[in-house]
């Protein structure tokens, strides 16, 4: 046996019962690890998968008992280990072998909000997207996103649609006990729309708008921040000239025409569905303020992440190459069907077609055409964290002293992302982060607290 046997072929011969070199004989062997049984559990996987590799290179070294016994007496198993890292791609090797592991459950429950940011996690269903990757999922329309985020941290979902910034708030606990989450993919990006209610045709100047009641889907949202953000540009200050509630999207458009608000930055359908109702129009489109801005995301506990990485993996793949899918404008049609079902979006195919395809009418007389009006694109950009957590700064939702870049690390998971892109024959990003402009004024990830000092009106 050469020096360098193979050592995913040992590792194959490891899975199948032979002595370890830690043990005299096999029945030593098989009682020790009935013993290691509990701890390599709590370890989880990726423990068990390297020590699985480790053992199978130590055997390639040393094909005879009696040497691995003897150089594992004379370093010890921590250094021997160690040494075997510097030649030998340990952690490599031990992802490898994880990813032919089975999934450890197929049947999971994902909870989404009935709109058509969460496009590619519904169409996922019916189009067969979770099953092609081995999954049984449910996806399980909900109320609100609060509700969200509770059935999640509770674990009657496995996953979630979520808006961008949940993730970070509850890891931060913002909002909630601080819980670690994490953004794998992003939903949507553009998508959202200011919508006003008709009897302000005849103001369009954000300038008049002083003693307007909004309305957003949720404390902790790009809807939240983007109007803000654009009240602000106009010399509106968001809490002291306005009111801005969260409502539940599927709400906003019973309130307009209530004359409950005055206007929403909401997602679709439920601006287009204002338009269709002849009860508001669109006075912006998202994209307007900031091109290319992410929306909702698809998340997951950590616990979820690392306890069944497997599963994760699948889950993952499968809302990727759904994104992927959703993206392609010949689609959209096919998809603006698959999803107006009343356990889906519930909405007027006719109303998802004009927000998939981009030729609407805005409710002003005009059709308008822009096929970017939603876009799907599943890459998590470390640079949307960080802007995200700027505002959540500069409104006082968090105060103190932030690590931008080591929340983002932690919560945007873009290393994933770009894994699963690259298995899918997608081609993602070289890079984590890039700069962007939000009303034409630039921002650099690199310098957060600059940016927040450079606003007028900030609660900081």
């Amino acid at each position: 046996m050469a020096l360098f046997d193979n050592p995913f072929n040992a590792a194959k011969r490891f899975l199948k019962g032979c002595v370890c070199g830690r043990h005299a004989s096999d029945a030593e062997h098989e009682a020790s690890i009935k013993a290691e049984a509990v701890a390599v559990e709590a370890a989880g996987e990726e423990s068990r998968y390297r020590r699985i590799v480790e053992q199978a290179v130590m055997r390639a070294l040393f094909p005879e008992d009696h040497q691995r016994r003897a150089f594992l007496k004379a370093v010890g198993a921590s250094t021997a280990a160690a040494a075997i890292a510097t030649f030998f791609p340990i952690g490599a090797a031990t992802e490898a072998l994880a990813q032919t592991g089975p999934i450890e459950k197929k049947d999971l429950k994902v909870g989404f909000i009935p709109i058509t940011c969460a496009t590619p996690i519904i169409m996922a269903h019916p189009l067969g997207f979770y099953s092609k990757h081995g999954l049984n999922v449910e996806v399980v329309r909900t109320a609100g996103w609060a509700v969200i985020r509770d059935k999640t941290i509770n674990k009657e979902y496995d996953a979630a649609h979520m808006l961008a910034p949940m993730p970070l708030a509850i890891t931060m606990g913002a909002g909630s006990n601080p819980i670690p989450y994490a953004v794998s993919a992003i939903e949507n990006i553009n998508g959202q729309a200011i919508t006003l209610a008709n009897k302000h045709k005849d103001k369009r100047d954000p300038r008049q708008w002083k003693g307007f009641r909004f309305a957003v889907p949720f404390d902790y949202s790009m809807h939240n921040y983007l109007l803000r953000y654009y009240l602000a540009e106009h010399g509106i200050d968001p809490d002291r000239d306005v009111q801005i509630r969260s409502v539940p999207p599927p709400e906003m458009v019973a309130n307009l025409r209530a004359d409950n608000i005055d206007g929403y930055l909401g997602p679709d359908p439920f601006n287009q569905r204002a338009v269709f109702d002849g009860v508001g129009f669109i006075h912006i489109l998202s994209k307007e303020l900031w091109d290319g801005h992410p929306c909702c995301a698809f998340a997951a506990s950590r616990e979820f992440v690392t306890g069944m990485p497997n599963t994760y993996r699948a889950l993952l793949k499968g809302i990727i190459d759904a994104t992927a899918h959703a993206q392609k404008p010949e689609n959209r049609k096919q998809i603006a069907e698959a999803i107006a079902a009343p356990n889906y979006l519930n909405q007027p195919v006719t109303v998802l077609e004009q927000i998939l395809t981009g030729t609407y009418a805005d409710g002003l007389g005009q059709v308008k055409r822009d096929p970017n009006r939603i876009q799907f694109d599943p890459f998590p950009w470390e640079s949307f964290s960080v802007w995200i957590l700027t505002q959540m700064k500069r409104w006082g939702q968090i105060k103190g002293d932030v690590d931008y870049a080591g929340i983002t690390r932690q919560v945007f998971l873009a290393t994933d992302a770009a894994a699963m892109m690259k298995e899918l024959g997608l081609t993602p990003p070289t890079a984590s982060s890039k700069t962007f402009s939000v009303m034409g004024k630039a921002f650099d990830p690199a310098k957060p607290e600059d940016y927040i000092a450079s606003f007028a009106i900030k609660r900081t």
